[in-house]
Parts: C-alpha cells; sequence; structure tokens
C-alpha cells in the first residue's frame, strides 16, 4: 500500500504541475500550461457499489433515483481522492443484476431492502442497462456485480428462515438449497462473461477492472451468535459455514475465472484484505441484518469497507495509466 500511497502523491504532483498550480511566477505566460489529463471512469455494480445503506453515507441524488447511490460508497471515496486525474459516471444501482449491466432496464427498488422495509417514493421509473453508460472515450470501467444473480439475498432470508424453524441446529439451508448451487454459478459465469464482451465493444479502449466481493462470513462461525440480527439472526452455524465455503468465494472465483479470459479486464480483490472484518468480528467493515439502533442494513458494506474497497481499486487503477 505504501507504495500505491506514493505514486498517488507523484500523480497528484504531475496534475497539479499539468494545470499550471505549480509554475513560477517568472514563468507565467511564457506559454499555455498543458491542461490536466482527465481519464474517463464509469463505476458499474450493485449495492456493493452503490452503497444503499446509512451506514454507507447518506444518498445524495436529488431527485432519488432509486438506485441509492451513497456519498461514503467506494466510487465517491475515489472520486474524492483522485478527482481531476479520473472523471468518475458512478451509475450503480442497488439490486442490480449483471443482465441490469448488460442489456436489462431495471426498475431500482430504493429503499425496500427484503423482507420488511418500504420506501415512500417506491416505485421509481426504469433505469437505463448501466453499459449504455460506457462508450469509445471510456479509459476505465470498475464493476462490482454478480450477487444479486446468484441470489444471495434470496439465501439469506430462505436461510434465516429455515435456521429459525430448526431452533439453530444443523445445516437446513444448505440440505434445501446446496442441488442448485453450481447451476447458479454457471449462470453467473455465462452472463459475466457475456457483460465482460458488451462491455468491451462498448469501450474497446477501456481496461475493465472487476471489483470482487469481500469477506462477509468468518472462518469461524461461532463468532456470529444466533438470533443476534446485528450479524446473521438465525441462520444457523452450519450454513454460515456452507455459504462461506460453497457459495460466496466460488462467487469471487467465478468473477475471477470471468475477467481472467479477457485481456482487457482485471480483478481486484477484496476478500484477503477483509478477511478479519466481518459481519461478525469486532472490527467489521460489514454490517449484519441490522445496524442500531434501528437501521435496517441486510448485510451491506459500511463506510470502513468500502474505505478498503477503494483503497484496492485506487490502486488498480492508477496501474493501468502507470503500470510500472
Amino acid at each position: 500500500m505504501a507504495r500505491f500511497r506514493t505514486r498517488l502523491a507523484l500523480l497528484g504532483s504531475a496534475a497539479a504541475l499539468a494545470t499550471g498550480a505549480a509554475i513560477p511566477a517568472q514563468f507565467a505566460g511564457a506559454q499555455p500550461a498543458a491542461a490536466a489529463v482527465e481519464y474517463q471512469w464509469v463505476a458499474l455494480g450493485d449495492s456493493y457499489t452503490a452503497g444503499v445503506i446509512l451506514a454507507a453515507g447518506n444518498t445524495f441524488e436529488v431527485p432519488r433515483d432509486g438506485c441509492e447511490r451513497t456519498d461514503r460508497s467506494y466510487p465517491q471515496v475515489i472520486d474524492r481522492d483522485l478527482g481531476g486525474l479520473f472523471e468518475l459516471t458512478n451509475i450503480s444501482c442497488g439490486a442490480a443484476t449483471i443482465e441490469n449491466v448488460t442489456d436489462t432496464p431495471q426498475n431500482p427498488i430504493g429503499r425496500r431492502l427484503p423482507p420488511i422495509s418500504e420506501d415512500p417514493d417506491y416505485p421509481f421509473p426504469a433505469v437505463p442497462a448501466q453499459s449504455k453508460a460506457v462508450g469509445a472515450d471510456t479509459d476505465v470501467i470498475t464493476i462490482g456485480v454478480g450477487g444479486n444473480s446468484l441470489g444471495f439475498a434470496d439465501f439469506l432470508t430462505q436461510c434465516a428462515q429455515l435456521g429459525g424453524e430448526n431452533d439453530g441446529k444443523g445445516t437446513p439451508c444448505k440440505d434445501a438449497l446446496a442441488a442448485g448451487v453450481p447451476d447458479r454459478l454457471n449462470t453467473v459465469r455465462h452472463e459475466y462473461d457475456r457483460m465482460l464482451a458488451v462491455l468491451h465493444q462498448r469501450a474497446p479502449h477501456a481496461k475493465i477492472l472487476a471489483v470482487g466481493y469481500p469477506t462477509v462470513i468468518p472462518r469461524d462461525a461461532s463468532k456470529c451468535g444466533f438470533g443476534d440480527l446485528t450479524k446473521f439472526g438465525t441462520i444457523t452455524q452450519g450454513d454460515l459455514a456452507w455459504l462461506r465455503q460453497d457459495v460466496l468465494e466460488p462467487l469471487n472465483k467465478t468473477i475471477d475465472d470471468s475477467t481472467g479470459t479477457q485481456d482487457a479486464a482485471g480483478f481486484v480483490d477484496l476478500y484477503t484484505s477483509s478477511r478479519d472484518h466481518s459481519v461478525c468480528d469486532d472490527s467489521k467493515w460489514v454490517e449484519g441484518f441490522v445496524t442500531l439502533p434501528d437501521q435496517l442494513s441486510f448485510i451491506h458494506p459500511n463506510a470502513l469497507g468500502h474505505r478498503n474497497t477503494a483503497d484496492h481499486v485506487e490502486e488498480a487503477m492508477l496501474n493501468t495509466i502507470d503500470p510500472s
């Protein structure tokens, strides 16, 4: 990370020089200062990109479009860090699927996080497929998507229900749903491959950075007290271990494998750096079902998690323009 910070400082100095901010007065007017290089960056993705929950900041669009982009989500953090070097177009949207990025318009759900919350402004008008925001002048695309196509929110809801019905014992969710996971992952892979192809076609000179998902469930599921809504509620420890090992980790691998087939794409790993910051860790970067006192967060990154994502995505973005 020190190497990244050094490069960021050097690039920031170069940008300042390019705008003439550091040109001595005696040389002013000798020749026009070169304009700062500004790379076109489009941020695509689902709620893990958009922010969505209050623990990831406040929504800032007026009027709201229902996508719930927040001011402490990682695209906005990076925009503040690298403003002047990259021009951001952030069209990430909570609840987006891979197909919503590729070519299917989305009906945003606003704050209607399952299973109980409502939104007074719902329903919202449909938003276009996110790929329409990229074009021939796009230099960098960041994309964090795949969890909704896998059906992770449905897993969470069903696992909590089944765990409660079984008094926290056994692996009722695994028993009910495991057989369908390989087909779901295959669907994600095919849709992700197609999405990358469409993005490359629309923006043939852009570098595509696929952002993986952070650690959500700890390796030691006993940290997650049964019935604790600030963690995973009534999901059993056995099912948490299954979700981590057979659902979430394979999802990241599927995304990584897909990007590995594209010369223009790269994978940004968040899982390793967030390993000790799961929902059930004291220093958590992902909120549980509920954030005290009364905010429904439904397993989404908080501002600390977005800051970590920003650090890793920034480094990958800077590497696209300074690969040394």
